[in-house]
């Protein structure tokens, strides 16, 4: 009966929409305002634009047609299943599996304007294309002489006669949060002294000045300073003493870090700058991150500032725009189609941001005026030529040849202002190292200015200073388009300091702690969402005094964590075993924590009264997942259920996501005899598995169910209850095979693939889909390293060659199973285990886990996906896309590149994606193939620093989707690619997958609980809500009334095929009304910011409606009540 009134309602809707849009396109012929008689006679504009109208008004009809046949698709299915029971899965007479047809059909309705934006064609081309740089560089290394990576520079000392050279002297402490030592032993050594210090001698000379940039510190040492020594900072950030650079957490690495947690972290020290200082950065300051993403530079525009400043940049290129005169440029996004997102960027050119790299091109001159290594001191020049104090006597000798080195330095930049950054990792740490180093040089100076002959002006000066007097010079307010230099789009991946050493090791080392960080984020994002509106929804009812508001302190110590792991020797995995294991502690502490919020508040929104809701700490009414790993597997773990069979046990299914999906959840059950039923009692399509303790045996009276609710919408972060543990006294088993290597190849199947495997290896080799076979296979390699001096670290990939086959001991164990919901192939190696997954869900994709532990040996372990694509152009997923080029001329290890979140390759006819759970490093070595190392084990140091190799390798779990498409139209050669509306809901599905909450109580009364639906209507699938995170309240361990709604809309690519999505999809334009979207909430007030809350944009307006163009991030403060 409700089926047939289901498909009443859809036929009528096919009437209703059939005659409203004929009214529509009827209303905008009769009514276009530039229709008007004539006298019969149509001049030739009046035609032109009546052609624009009939072609307006075929396209009309086009998406018209699209839109009834879909709905007519849903009309027949839902006819053709409106009889009897709902059906469950069963066997064919072939042995294969049968799902019932899902009765709420998917479709994929795109507006046709959506898809221009992936076209292209608007705006002009950069003056400097990344990609066309690298192939034009021979990259030949030739030795420059003094400045070894670049070429001997002269002037004429007449240059300077009508616009002196202006000098800023910029001093700096790099101070890293953990690298050597832990945060908190760097911050008790060395750090407070620095600051300590820094207040004191900052206030003896006002002509000093001093930048700084990592609030992680700066809070810390807040924190434990007097009232007195506070206000004498503001003083000093208010006099322009005192510059805050950047004003994140810290200095995030930009390669492996997840755009999500860039923003996090940045949001967090702005905040706290805001609320503490009252100070808004405007500059940004990034000298060691190892490679610059282009992500960073939109986050910095977005967030409002005018200028930044990089420096780690493969040593080739900085020689090439030093030439060129191209180190100052406005960085533009390659999909920027208007120069909205340019940034004024200046790039350091030499080797090293210490003091002997910064003051010209000859080092041993600079190190000369290192105050710190005067002879007597811990350190000393490398070049045998030590500083000399200033003197009367010397004063004129020492300025006339720092000036030289300035001089040489400023003929490689455009204008006649001239940046001299003044320090290195953690300098300043000592009085005396203050006094030496701005003492002598103010002499310098002194001397420098009181000769008007020399055309000089040289100053103490901040970062900001520097950029004000550089657009001083032209005549513009800062942050507007800076005439005369050229404009660059792309990024400076990958990164190598010297002769052949690449920096693309770090995009791979220790995967454990960078696989934890993306847990973290997934977990930090939902908490934060679920808390929002629970406290939104807890203060509208008046019970906020009921309400867990200490749960804030968790949120904030996570975004904390979270924000510190991001830091450039963190995330990357290139600090000393101590101190990883010290991040990883803080990352669990936070995962956990979370967990509370997120039951807490999950707790209090299902809850069908919200006056029985009370909050016990030490009886929570939902459970979790354990944090910690189950024994014998490297993977998270599952959700169990203790005694569940007999009275009905529930379970509370969170999902993060804006869209409905279609999730097959796991839960542990203690019994085989179970069922899963939806909320209205309906069953549900499961599978029931064993656990498995090794290839071959299994966990006792420990079963796997996997439900998957098909029947259930999920807008977002719904709040399904199921009953799991109704007795089946039929319950069907699911075959599984156990054989060792060497049986046949075999296949598995599901509505949509046919998937081979080799009985050898257990891993995948081809694949076919409804039209073609497509050969996508798997293999494993290994790296050696070189046996010469310099060999494979934390930081470099230093290759003994090309990688070999991996060649364990004992051929692999292969077990498959074969079920309704999906049917998976493991394969156990001695040092990696891994899992192939075919669903028969809608809405999933092949997924592979790969588990490793790494060899003894000096290896890195790769895993090798291939198809017999013609094209080997790779490209690695950031906030944006960047294509890549194989460039033969590069050792095989500069190939590798970053992948965050997803990479792919395609030719004509095909794209194959892989999409990762976590960041890796990825190549395209050979045509058609992806290659993502997985792990590395090294025995030695790369002597940058670090002094230790990589021997705490930890089990690791690596997830994977693998995306096959078939492109429809082929628009290659472009610097910019995107991904199709498929691929990214996939990679949000990976990233984000759904957390099962069993009820702790056993017998909950049924009407208890009921799901709860924040949104009123699904989102248009290319937007997504990256945050929507609680602002302080004057107490930091409170939240205010006030949150953070930030918003993301995709850039995608319509050109390949969108077929059996498993979900439905629509696009608006960019369009969206916020007003109406918290189902059960009003939107108090609804103010455009700046991306990280410092500037209101505009005036707060009564409209709610908003517009977003493709890639932009727009953050807005609001008021839900």
């Amino acid at each position: 009966m409700k089926l047939k009134k289901q498909v009443t309602v859809c036929g009528a809707a096919i009437f209703c929409v059939a005659v409203f849009s004929l009214y529509l396109m009827l209303d905008r012929v009769q009514h276009d305002p530039t229709r008007h008689q004539s006298g019969g006679n149509f001049p030739r504009s009046q035609i032109s634009v009546l052609q624009n109208r009939i072609e307006q008004l075929e396209q009309l009809l086009e998406e018209n047609h699209e839109i009834i046949s879909h709905i007519k698709d849903s009309v027949l299915e839902l006819t053709a299943h409106a009889e009897g029971p709902p059906a469950l899965p069963h066997h064919k007479p072939n042995g294969s599996w049968v799902l019932p047809p899902e009765s709420r059909p998917s479709f994929l309705s795109v507006s046709p304007q959506d898809c221009q934006f992936a076209l292209g064609g608007k705006g002009q081309s950069p003056d400097l294309q990344m990609l066309a740089v690298y192939s034009l560089l021979p990259f030949d290394n030739q030795d420059g002489g003094v400045w070894k990576q670049g070429f001997d520079i002269t002037y004429e000392p007449s240059e300077w006669d009508t616009e002196p050279l202006q000098v800023f002297v910029v001093p700096h402490s790099h101070n890293d949060p953990g690298w050597i030592k832990t945060f908190d032993k760097y911050y008790y050594d060395q750090t407070q002294h620095i600051l300590n210090s820094m207040v004191l001698k900052m206030q003896e000379d006002p002509r000093r000045r001093f930048i700084w940039s990592e609030i992680s510190f700066f809070s810390k040492w807040w924190d434990n300073i007097s009232a007195q020594k506070r206000a004498a900072v503001r003083r000093l950030v208010g006099n322009g003493q005192l510059e805050m650079v950047t004003g994140g957490w810290v200095m995030p690495d930009e390669a492996n870090s997840h755009y999500f947690a860039m923003i996090d972290q940045l949001i967090e020290g702005h905040q706290w700058l805001e609320k503490n200082i009252g100070v808004t950065p405007r500059s940004g300051w990034a000298v060691d991150p190892f490679g610059h993403s282009s992500t960073m530079p939109y986050l910095l525009k977005r967030s409002n500032l005018t200028g930044m400043l990089i420096q780690r940049v493969h040593y080739a290129i900085k020689k090439h725009f030093a030439a060129t005169q191209n180190l100052e440029f406005m960085w533009r996004q390659t999909w920027d189609p208007d120069a909205s997102t340019d940034i004024f960027c200046h790039m350091m050119p030499f080797y090293s941001y210490d003091v002997p790299h910064t003051c010209g091109p000859d080092p041993k001159i600079c190190c000369q005026f290192d105050f710190k290594r005067l002879p007597g001191g811990r350190i000393n020049c490398p070049w045998k030529v030590p500083p000399r104090a200033i003197t009367d006597a010397n004063v004129a000798e020492r300025a006339q040849l720092l000036l030289d080195q300035y001089r040489k330095k400023s003929k490689l930049y455009r204008s006649k202002v001239l940046l001299v950054p003044l320090g290195d990792d953690f300098r300043y740490d000592k009085p005396q190292e203050w006094d030496a180093q701005f003492l002598n040089y103010q002499r310098i100076f002194d001397f420098l200015n009181s000769r008007p002959n020399l055309h000089v002006q040289a100053q103490f000066g901040t970062l900001s200073d520097y950029f004000d007097a550089l657009y001083k010079k032209v005549g513009i307010v800062p942050g507007m388009k800076l005439p005369g230099f050229p404009v660059l789009s792309g990024d400076f991946f990958s990164y190598a300091d010297r002769e052949d050493h690449y920096w693309t090791g770090y995009y791979t080392s220790r995967p454990f702690y960078k696989s934890l960080d993306r847990v973290l984020e997934a977990h930090l994002r939902g908490a934060e969402i679920l808390y929002s509106l629970a406290l939104a929804h807890a203060r509208r009812a008046g019970a906020d005094s009921r309400y867990p508001l200490s749960d804030y302190a968790l949120l904030s110590n996570a975004r904390r964590n979270l924000g510190l792991f991001q830091h450039h020797d963190a995330i990357t995995g290139t600090a000393k075993e101590a101190v990883a294991v010290d991040y990883g502690v803080r990352l669990l502490h936070s995962l956990t924590n979370l967990k509370r919020v997120i039951i807490n508040a999950a707790h209090y929104l299902v809850l069908g009264d919200k006056d029985t809701y009370h909050n016990d700490p030490t009886a929570p009414f939902l459970g979790v997942v354990s944090s910690t790993l189950p024994r014998g597997s490297p993977c998270p773990g599952v959700a169990r259920l203790e005694r569940a069979v007999g009275a009905p046990r529930f379970l509370v299914v969170f999902n993060p996501l804006e869209q409905e999906r279609l999730s097959v959840v796991p839960v542990l059950v203690d019994s085989p005899h179970v069922r899963v039923l939806s909320e209205e009692g309906q069953p549900l399509p499961s599978q029931l598995s064993v656990r498995w303790s090794s290839a071959t045996d299994t966990v006792p009276d420990v079963y796997q169910v996997r439900g998957a609710p098909v029947p259930l919408p999920a807008p977002i972060l719904i709040l399904p209850i199921l009953r799991v543990g109704l007795p089946s006294s039929h319950a069907e088993a699911v075959p599984v095979h156990v054989f060792p290597a060497a049986a046949d190849d075999f296949c598995l199947d599901n509505q949509h693939l046919h998937a081979c495997f080799s009985g050898r290896s257990g891993l995948l080799i081809r694949r076919a889909g409804e039209e073609r076979e497509q050969r996508v296979s798997c293999e494993f390699l290994v790296y050696g390293t070189r046996t010469s001096k310099d060999k494979s670290g934390a930081y470099l990939f230093l290759p003994d060659g090309e990688a070999k086959p991996y060649a364990p001991k004992d051929p692999p164990v292969v077990r498959v199973t074969e079920g309704p919901l999906f049917s998976e192939v493991t394969s156990y190696y001695q040092h990696v285990q891994t899992v192939v997954r075919l669903y028969n869900v809608p809405g999933e994709t092949t997924q592979g886990c790969a588990r490793e532990v790494a060899s003894p040996r000096a290896l890195a372990l790769t895993s090798r996906a291939m198809t017999p694509s013609s094209q080997t152009s790779t490209v690695s997923r950031y906030l944006g896309i960047q294509p890549r080029r194989y460039q033969r001329k590069l050792p095989l290890q500069a190939n590798f590149y970053p992948m965050p979140t997803m990479a792919y390759i395609q030719d004509a006819q095909s794209r194959l994606t892989l999409h990762t759970a976590q960041a890796l490093g990825v190549s395209s070595l050979g045509s058609g193939q992806l290659e993502v190392i997985l792990d590395r084990r090294l025995m030695q140091d790369d002597n940058r620093g670090l002094g230790q190799g990589l021997k705490d390798n930890k089990r690791t779990c690596n997830r994977f989707r693998l995306l096959l498409e078939r492109r429809t139209t082929v628009q290659d050669g472009r610097p910019i690619s995107f991904p199709s509306l498929l691929s990214h809901i996939t990679s949000m599905h990976l990233n984000a997958e759904a957390l099962v909450m069993p009820v702790a109580q056993e017998k909950p009364a049924p009407p208890v609980l009921r799901s709860f639906m924040p949104l009123s209507t699904t989102l248009p699938c290319d937007f997504h809500i990256l945050n929507l995170r609680m602002l302080q309240a004057e107490d930091d361990s409170l939240p205010s009334a006030e949150a953070a709604l930030i918003l993301h809309r995709k850039g995608f690519d319509c050109s390949l095929e969108a077929k059996n999505l498993g979900f439905n999809c629509t696009t608006s334009q960019g369009k969206l009304a916020l007003g109406s979207l918290f189902q059960g909430l009003e939107m108090g007030s609804l103010q455009p910011t700046s991306l990280t809350l410092m500037y209101p944009l505009g005036t707060a307006s009564n409209s709610t409606s908003i517009h977003l163009d493709p890639m932009e991030i727009a953050t807005f403060r609001i008021r839900l009540g």
